[in-house]
């Protein structure tokens, strides 16, 4: 009897015990605030740092914890946007709407998908209750989603292209001090526009624009070198004809533009061709041999494009950010690799960093070089310097050209952090292909 007493004792504290343990663990498997917040912050501070996937993962964790957080879903959907995955941009964003039916943030970025889609009623009806006029983010990142100017192509495919073959090759009329081609705008004569991928929709000069009598939907407020703004009005054209092929239903830009004819030393100039009608192509500028390629956007296309490009080729993985700020991993001087924006308007130089970086790595401004340039906001005070070594990916530069000419504005402007930009003398050497299906950069 004694036996069987400190039997049921014993069995009994054992019970206690485990259901202690029990109790435990449960507790060490529920996140407390503080470590969910620990999580939240790992995140932020990875993507901050322009490392998306690995924030991607955390915030996918905070998800699987949280079905509801707010914050993390609304990030997955800007990663999503970022990679230009379409598809988990729509999906994620939508959850965020159904989350905080009020917040605007989630509706901008909804309606920068479809606008990458060509989809112009869908993104006008995303940006339903927003006040589009005084909002930050699309002051500051998506300017071009302009509710009229949506609405007007009712009924009509933007980019829609009309063209035989799988691509077409319209050779440079000057590579520097940018490449410069001939285009045809509403069935007119040609006239010569620069290639710029700084700058996202086709752009015209004012004046051009009002002879060809384009309407306008209204202005925005412009960011340009040096931290200048101008304002930019935005209206559509009938058709942009390039080479063999005509993109019909184009929504443009409209600047001063004829001004800068006597620093491109051609008679006149009368616009730009950008990022974003570039993005509905496989499109390669071939600055070895003078002339831009554009091909259907298939996987046909790259195919064909991958067999038929001989020589070693470098391949770097691309994040777009805005509706045109392509941007890649590179390396200044013995710095941390950091973020760089493919910007091929970058006039005179190879790159141009933010000032802190210049400060960091120890360049030295030549201020007894100082010159006076024009820029898309007005006359700018370039200071050059060099970069001693430059990367992009894995293509390695020395001594390349930079240029100061006043703040960076874009430094922390998308969320995460972007050191400069690199551009036309880097690129010069190479035939510079952008594939936007599968976001990369080939450089050979």
């Amino acid at each position: 009897m004694k036996f069987t007493t400190i039997s049921i004792v014993l069995a009994g504290a054992a019970i206690f015990v485990l259901a202690s343990v029990m109790r435990s663990q449960s507790a060490a498997a529920e996140p407390t605030a503080e470590s969910k917040q620990l999580e939240i912050d790992s995140a932020n501070r990875l993507f901050q740092a322009g490392k998306f996937a690995e924030a991607g993962k955390l915030y996918s964790q905070i998800v699987v914890q949280n079905p509801k957080d707010y914050s993390a879903i609304l990030q997955l959907g800007r990663i999503a946007l970022l990679s230009n995955r379409l598809g988990d941009t729509k999906e994620w964003l939508e959850k965020a709407i159904s989350l905080r039916p009020g917040d605007a943030d989630a509706k901008i970025m909804l309606a920068q998908a479809f606008y990458r889609r060509d989809d112009f009623q869908k993104a006008a009806a995303a940006l339903s209750g927003v006040d589009v006029s005084s909002n930050k983010l699309i002051r500051e990142q998506y300017p071009t989603l302009n509710v009229a100017m949506l609405e007007s192509f009712k009924g009509q495919t933007p980019y829609e292209l009309k063209g035989n073959g799988t691509s077409t090759r319209v050779k440079f009329v000057k590579t520097d001090p940018l490449p410069l081609v001939n285009v045809r705008i509403n069935g007119g004569k040609e006239v010569t526009f620069f290639i710029d991928t700084g700058g996202s929709e086709v752009t015209l000069d004012t004046d051009f624009a009002k002879e060809l009598g384009v309407p306008e939907f209204g202005a925005v407020q412009g960011t340009f070198s040096g931290g200048q703004h101008t304002e930019v009005r935005l209206g559509r054209i009938e058709s942009l004809a390039l080479g063999d092929w005509t993109v019909k239903n184009v929504p443009t830009a409209m600047l001063p533009l004829r001004q800068l004819s006597e620093g491109f030393g051609v008679k006149q100039i009368d616009g730009i061709i950008g990022t974003t009608l570039f993005y509905h192509f496989l499109t390669t500028m071939d600055y070895p041999h003078g002339g831009l390629v554009l091909r259907r956007k298939d996987a046909k296309s790259l195919e064909e494009f991958k067999t038929q490009s001989s020589g070693k080729r470098v391949t770097v993985p691309m994040w777009m950010a805005s509706d045109h700020f392509m941007v890649g991993w590179g390396r200044v001087e013995t710095l941390p690799p950091t973020l760089l924006f493919v910007d091929t308007g970058l006039m005179g130089a190879g790159v141009k960093l933010a000032e802190s970086v210049i400060n960091e790595a120890g360049i030295k401004l030549e201020q007894n070089k100082a010159t006076k340039g024009a820029g898309g906001g007005g006359t700018l005070k370039i200071v050059p310097y060099t970069v001693h070594q430059l990367s992009f990916g894995d293509i390695k530069e020395e001594n390349v050209p930079g240029l100061y000419d006043g703040p960076f504005p874009w430094e922390y402007m998308f969320g995460f952090y972007l050191a400069g930009m690199v551009g036309h003398d880097f690129f010069k050497p190479y035939a510079v292909t952008f594939d936007f299906q599968n976001m990369q950069i080939f450089l050979q």
